[in-house]
Parts: structure tokens; sequence; C-alpha cells
């Protein structure tokens, strides 16, 4: 099938799904890729989570961060909720900043996350990924602010008006009535600017080595697994990856590498029509559309 009719076929089958979206597959051998609307701005959710681990380990690798230092994790002081990690914890803990890194990523563990953007701000994450040459990517705030939606302050039995809200009060510029959601507030960026952050972790660029390699270790030790992972992890596969999910948004970005040697990155950033929590359809779909990409790519 030829790429524009390809492309034609997988938006109306995102759009049967009732969801939106950009993806980019990109072969990291040869650089020929294929997507669809790869260039818009999205929120990125806990995305912002990778570049972050980026910026503690150059801090690390410079001196300037200890990964062995132990911060003080006291409960009821911890601002980040979360359905998992030091948010519910019941007992004082001391973290090391390396352990903080590994859940912050493998489980996207808010608090975990927090503490270390209590080390390097926001501001310093992206001045740290602007000078790796790594455009199109914004960090604007800690995690923390993505719990503090209408859907955290709705009780239980109306957190359904929370997602219809959600979806009625966009605009086509991606602008949002809920910050987190509106990409001149939130920390965004588009599929293809993570596709480039992709690239230059698994190949040379800018990053140094030791940083680039641990945090493909941590995205390949990544437990959230129910959104792509299905489509590409196999026993002739490797799948490392990070999701971010926030009301009606759910993305992941990630790279396969196949036992023949073929390496693609894969961006899929997506929102949903439909005012729900759990959308296990909606996330097939996602996993269907990033693989025939990349079956596009790798068959020819």
């Amino acid at each position: 099938m030829r790429t524009p009719e390809l492309l034609r076929e997988l938006r109306d089958v995102l759009d049967d799904a009732g969801l939106r979206g950009s993806f980019l597959v990109r072969d990291l051998a040869t650089g020929e890729e294929a997507g669809i609307e790869p260039d818009a701005q999205w929120p990125s959710a806990s995305l912002v989570k990778v570049p972050l681990a980026i910026a503690t380990l150059e801090r690390i690798r410079l001196g300037e961060l200890d990964g062995a230092t132990q911060l003080d994790i006291t409960p009821g002081r911890i601002e980040t909720a979360g359905p998992t990690g030091l948010s519910r914890f019941r007992h004082p803990a001391r973290v090391a900043v390396d352990d903080l890194l590994h859940l912050s990523i493998t489980i996207s563990d808010g608090a975990a996350t927090d503490a270390l953007f209590g080390l390097t701000p926001p501001p310093e994450v992206a001045r740290i990924l602007k000078g790796f040459g790594i455009d199109g990517i914004t960090v604007r705030h800690p995690v923390r602010e993505l719990t503090e939606t209408p859907a955290e302050r709705f009780d239980r039995g109306e957190r359904h008006l929370a997602y219809a809200l959600a979806v009625e009060t966009g605009t086509a510029g991606r602008g949002h009535r809920i910050p987190q959601l509106d990409v001149t507030r939130a920390s965004s960026g588009s599929a293809r600017a993570f596709a480039d952050l992709l690239q230059a972790l698994w190949t040379p660029s800018p990053i140094p080595a030791p940083v680039a390699g641990g945090v493909r270790e941590l995205m390949r030790h990544n437990v959230l697994r129910q959104r792509l992972a299905p489509d590409f992890a196999s026993d002739a596969s490797t799948w490392s990856s990070k999701t971010g999910t926030l009301l009606t948004l759910r993305h992941e970005i990630g790279v396969v590498e196949h036992a023949d040697g073929q390496v693609f990155a894969v961006a899929a950033l997506t929102e949903s029509r439909v005012p729900a929590a759990n959308q296990p359809g909606a996330e097939a779909v996602m996993a269907q559309v990033a693989r025939r990409l990349r079956d596009h790519l790798r068959l020819g």
C-alpha cells in the first residue's frame, strides 16, 4: 500500500475509535519515517519525565549531584498524589537520587519525579535539553500540577464531568480551559520532537554516552506495558518506553530494537473524544496504528 493511502486509512481507524493523534515512526538507521500530523504540539503529561532523567543524569555525570545522595520522604508532606510509589508510603523513608530516577521512569512515580524536580527545576531541565540540541520540547512545571485538574476536585460520582470538560473545552489551536491540557501553559512537545529525543538517546549525539545509556536502561524497565508494548515486545525484539496519561490524553514514546538489527523510534500522542478514564480499546488502536506505520517502513 502506498503511504498516502495508508495514512488515510489509519486516520479513519483513529477516528472510528474516538481518537485524534500524532504519530511518528522513524528507522534510526536510515532516517526514513512515516507519520500522522507529527508536528502538532501536545501537552506531554508524564513524557516530561524523560527530559528530567536526562538532566539529572547529566548533572550526576558533571559532579553537580551524587546519585547516592538520600532524600527524606515524609508521608503527608508529598504534594504529588498518585496511584503508586512514594505518595502511597505510610512511613518516613530515605530514597537515593538514583532510586528516585528508577521510580520516576519505571512506574511513573509523580512524587519521586517532583523530588527530582526539587533538585533540578523545570527551567534548568529545559536549558540542559536545549544544550544537547533537542528542540521542540518545553518543560514548564513540576508534575504535581498534573494532579490539580477538575478530576481531582470533583467527587468520585461526578468525575465523569471532568472528562466531559476535557473533551468539550479545547480550541483548534490546542488551547484549553484546563491549564494542564493547554500547550501554551503545560509542558509540551510534538511527535517529531520526541522522536528526535529518542534518536539522540539511541544513536551518537551530543548527549554523553553514560547519560544516554542510563536513560535507555531506565526506559527498558518501564513496567507500564498496556499501551504499545503488546504490539512491539516479543522474544525477537526489545521495547523501551515511557507513557504519559492525563484525562483524555494517552501517549507513549519508545524504541523497538529487533533481533535482525533494525531499530525504530515510535512516538504516539493522542487524545480521546470519549469522556471516560478507562479505554483499553483506544489503547489497542494506538498500538495498531503505530505498528502498521512501523511495518510500512520495515517491509517497504
